[in-house]
């Protein structure tokens, strides 16, 4: 057990508790900033996400908080998106001498797109609903999958936006209540993560005993950060931890 990766994996669980901003965005650059190789950081994290995903994910389909015929229509463009986008850099030639470098600046672009969101979402979200929300899932299925193959990609990329990018693409296309919309997320993103997660567990990326020392501090951390976040007011706590990662998104660029 190495105590320092322990505590780091502490203070992100802490930190996604109290705010709510997503463990990847927070967890990744984290890594990278460590000296961790990016492509390793990257599957690592997909590895971690996943089985923290499960959990909340088996919570949800208990409570009947998920929309499965959204889950199962994002589904259908993420995972074949986000393996194609670990593909490509495994197998792609101009790609493959890069492909640190590409995942590096990709984490970059990301960090600032969900920072930039995360302050939209937290100070500028309309609560008017709009013609596409009035729309049947059947009819917006076309979207959908368009909205999972081109996030997927990005996911399989850098692993980060599983929650983030589709929570906001949720909450703008479709008519979802709160705790639902929270259970559709959790379900859909441990598919996308996990299967994302799997082909770089076949490629050897991920680092299984760094993995395991981040759960070990994050699991108590997310706990704690969770029974403080009433305590904490949310808006200005959010908007520091958007602006932290937009900074380190800058940074990776």
């Amino acid at each position: 057990m190495e105590l320092n990766i322990v505590l780091m994996g502490a203070l992100v669980g802490l930190l996604v508790g109290l705010t709510g901003v997503g463990g990847a965005a927070l967890l990744t650059p984290l890594l990278v900033f460590l000296g961790i190789q990016p492509t390793v950081a990257v599957a690592t994290d997909l590895f971690y996400n996943s089985i923290t995903k499960l959990f909340g994910s088996i919570q949800h389909v208990r409570q009947k908080t998920v929309n499965m015929t959204l889950v199962k229509h994002l589904a259908m463009g993420s995972v074949p998106s986000a393996i194609v986008a670990v593909l490509l850099l495994k197998y792609f030639p101009p790609l493959q001498g890069y492909q640190d470098a590409i995942i590096k600046h990709a984490l970059g672009i990301v960090l600032i797109i969900v920072a930039i969101l995360s302050i939209v979402k937290v100070w500028f979200t309309p609560n008017q609903s709009n013609k596409l929300q009035e729309k049947s899932l059947q009819e917006k299925k076309a979207v959908t999958i368009l909205i999972g193959i081109l996030l997927g990609f990005i996911v399989g990329l850098t692993s980060i936006g599983s929650g983030s990018l589709f929570a906001l693409a949720m909450m703008f296309f479709y008519r979802l209540k709160a705790a639902e919309l929270v259970g559709t997320d959790i379900v859909h993103a441990f598919l996308l993560v996990s299967a994302a997660g799997i082909m770089h567990a076949g490629f050897g990326n991920i680092d299984y005993m760094l993995a395991f020392n981040l759960l070990i501090g994050s699991v108590p951390g997310v706990l704690l950060g969770s029974s403080l976040s009433a305590k904490v007011p949310a808006k200005p706590l959010r908007t520091v931890m958007a602006t932290i990662i937009l900074i380190s998104g800058i940074k990776l660029i």
